[in-house]
């Protein structure tokens, strides 16, 4: 089974290989294969993660836009449907005063912010425009769907493409906000048109009708997308509010018609917009041509933003144009570049120590069992005065050389005794051979025990020398991160989040190589338990947390009616207060109340302890959360949760006899509850 296993995996080789390469492969070889594939697995899934993240984000951010432009157009039609269904407006329809409905169509586009107003016949022929371009009455709008269904008896709002006549028709104002001049834009489908003179209208129509229900006619009103700066504006700051993004990003939003941007907040330079420049053309046959979402990276105008385009399509069912949203994507691949090169660092400062460490802890063997070699060679050979010399070390390895040493003078003094005695002391030869043998196999065995032992104390020495050599580069790494954080100062502040990291990966370290050495000395770091009074603990912890507190604005109420002491150790029950009053904080982004309450218990039982009600009045945890609150790596945080602070503080009072229950309503706010026995 040993030669099948060895010939699959390649290791024959080894049967007749030195100690001395055995023991340096399994130095290096761990830290020459492993780290490398780890750190290359790590990365890879790290950065799929990462632009994962960055996808969904703009998916949403799409659906935000898409749900506004929904909204306007919902907006639209329904102050067009309340003028159709108002009683002035349906009774000067009936009378047939078309210079009062003239006027008044006029006043109610300008109040409800619209470009034009119509009212057409039940053939579709205008009667009445708030243009009051003359040209247009008697002219049929019929051919509009919306039109149609309203004539139908249905009102109807779509998005409709004017031509530049058709513009022309509503206002001479409305020709000159549509046109645009195209910007030659890299990457996007050629073309020969110089400008952009047709307009995207929010078309919206609403029958009229008589008191009895008799049709009298339709209601046509419409909003002008081009140049509409103020649209796209509200988007981008319903999208990408303050704070949304990280510094040296930004949001931006666009509404095109084909692939010519018509509305924008992208600039091209300064403050001029990049209304004219086109879409790239794989995106725009992408959207347009096969009527998908884009969800990737694209170049817009002069870089590459995260982006999302959705189709626009028309009251004829045509695909006509898109609605973008995107940020810029520089910043993002940066801490991304910046976090793998971390990464790289750490493996290498990792990797670099251990096979220092493992190459020192191999010669330290390597040489007691060289000599030993040697030695025993030597004796072999007849000469019997070789010695080990003994070693420096004092292990396993440094003793049983001693004890080689000294078996060797015992052996050698009981040969010359054995060749005075001679012939005449065959009996006692006999009898010292039997003596021999059963001191080789007692020597036997003894050398299988400190084998065994040599083996599990190198482990220990393995994992507390790991630990050390850890340690000391995590504390010049540190050291320099806070002499590098007071020496710049305020200019640190465009790299808070990357020293924060820094900090939090330096904090991780610290942690593994804390669970290392406690492996090697257990009994170094068990937790010193105490009684103690719990709103000393509450006092002293929210004085941790008062930063937080003030930077949301909420109110601390602490009622303290607790007399009795608790036996716990301090540092973990601040730990866990720390975790319960930032949770609470986090629920009560824009201000409240955090109350805290301590009391005495006492059961039936005669047990004896003290309760500490943690409540916030936050948005509340949903119902189906609730049972799995105290899971590990559950959280209900869309952004720097991990999932593990609630887990972790019921491990810890659970420690101790106690326990942690959550009462919570959406809307209302959470309350949480730490029993804790005397």
């Amino acid at each position: 089974m040993r030669r099948i296993f060895q010939q699959a995996f390649g290791l024959h080789f080894l049967g007749n290989t030195s100690v001395r390469t055995k023991l340096l492969l399994v130095a290096l070889v761990p830290f020459l294969t492993v780290l490398p594939i780890l750190f290359s697995l790590i990365s890879y899934w790290g950065v799929a993660y990462y632009d994962r993240l960055l996808t969904f984000k703009v998916s949403s951010d799409l659906t935000v836009a898409h749900e506004y432009f929904i909204h306007v157009r919902e907006k639209i039609g329904l102050d067009v449907s309340s003028l159709g269904e108002s009683h002035p407006f349906v009774m000067s329809v009936r009378d047939g005063d078309h210079a009062s409905l003239q006027k008044m169509l006029l006043e109610k586009n300008q109040v409800l912010g619209l470009d034009f107003l119509n009212l057409l016949d039940v053939n579709g022929r205008i009667l009445a425009s708030s243009s009051g371009v003359s040209r247009t009455l008697g002219s049929s709008n019929a051919h509009w769907p919306v039109v149609r269904s309203s004539l139908q008896g249905e009102k109807s709002t779509g998005i409709d493409i004017y031509s530049e006549e058709q513009l022309r028709a509503i206002s001479d104002k409305a020709v000159r906000q549509a046109y645009i001049e195209l910007v030659n834009t890299p990457n996007a489908t050629p073309t020969k048109k110089t400008a952009e003179k047709s307009g995207m209208i929010i078309h919206s129509a609403t029958p009229v009708r008589d008191t009895d229900g008799t049709l009298l006619g339709v209601l046509e009103g419409g909003t002008l997308l081009n140049q509409n700066l103020g649209f796209v504006d509200t988007i981008n700051s319903l999208v990408y509010a303050d704070g949304s993004l990280p510094e040296g990003s930004g949001g931006t939003a666009t509404l095109f018609i084909d692939d010519v941007r018509i509305a924008t907040n992208v600039r091209l330079f300064g403050n001029k917009r990049a209304l004219g420049t086109r879409a790239s053309q794989i995106v725009r046959n992408y959207v347009l041509n096969d009527g998908k979402t884009w969800l990737d990276r694209a170049f817009v105008v002069s870089d590459w933003y995260i982006s999302a385009y959705e189709p626009i399509s028309d009251s004829f069912g045509n695909r006509v144009g898109m609605l973008y949203v995107g940020y810029l994507e520089a910043p993002f691949r940066q801490a991304k570049e910046t976090a793998i090169a971390l990464l790289a660092g750490l493996f290498t400062l990792i990797g670099m120590g251990g096979v220092y460490f493992s190459l020192r802890v191999a010669r330290d063997i390597y040489g007691p069992l060289t000599s030993m070699k040697r030695t025993m060679a030597e004796v072999e050979q007849g000469n019997m005065s070789a010695r080990t010399g003994g070693t420096q070390t004092r292990d396993e390895l440094g003793t049983l050389s001693h004890h080689l040493d000294e078996l060797l003078d015992t052996v050698q003094k009981q040969n010359a005794e054995l060749k005075a005695w001679g012939d005449q002391l065959d009996r006692k030869v006999i009898e010292r051979t039997i003596e021999l043998e059963k001191t080789n196999k007692l020597l036997v065995k003894a050398q299988q025990q400190l084998v065994l032992a040599e083996k599990l104390a190198a482990i220990g020495e393995i994992t507390a020398g790991v630990a050390h050599e850890i340690n000391n580069p995590v504390a010049v790494l540190q050291g320099n991160l806070d002499v590098l954080r007071d020496t710049l100062g305020a200019a640190a502040t465009p790299v808070q989040g990357e020293l924060r990291l820094m900090d939090q990966q330096i904090h991780r370290i610290n942690t593994i190589v804390t669970k290392l050495l406690q492996f090697a000395s257990p009994g170094e770091f068990a937790g010193y338990v105490e009684a103690i009074a719990v709103d000393e603990v509450v006092v002293d912890t929210l004085v941790l947390v008062r930063h937080l507190l003030n930077q949301s604005n909420i109110e601390v109420v602490h009622n303290r009616h607790a007399t009795l002491a608790v036996h716990i150790n301090r540092g973990e029950l601040q730990q866990v207060l720390i975790n319960l009053f930032t949770n609470a904080v986090h629920a009560m982004k824009n201000g409240g109340r955090l109350t805290i309450e301590s009391r005495d218990w006492i059961d039936d039982a005669g047990a004896r302890g003290v309760t500490i009600n943690v409540i916030d009045t936050g948005a509340g945890i949903k119902k189906e959360d609730q049972a799995r609150i105290f899971d590990a790596f559950f959280t209900t945080k869309r952004q720097g949760g991990t999932g593990l602070g609630l887990s972790i503080s019921y491990t810890l009072v659970a420690r101790y006899g106690g326990t942690i229950t959550v009462k919570s309503e959406e809307g209302v706010g959470t309350e949480f509850t730490v029993r804790l026995l005397a």
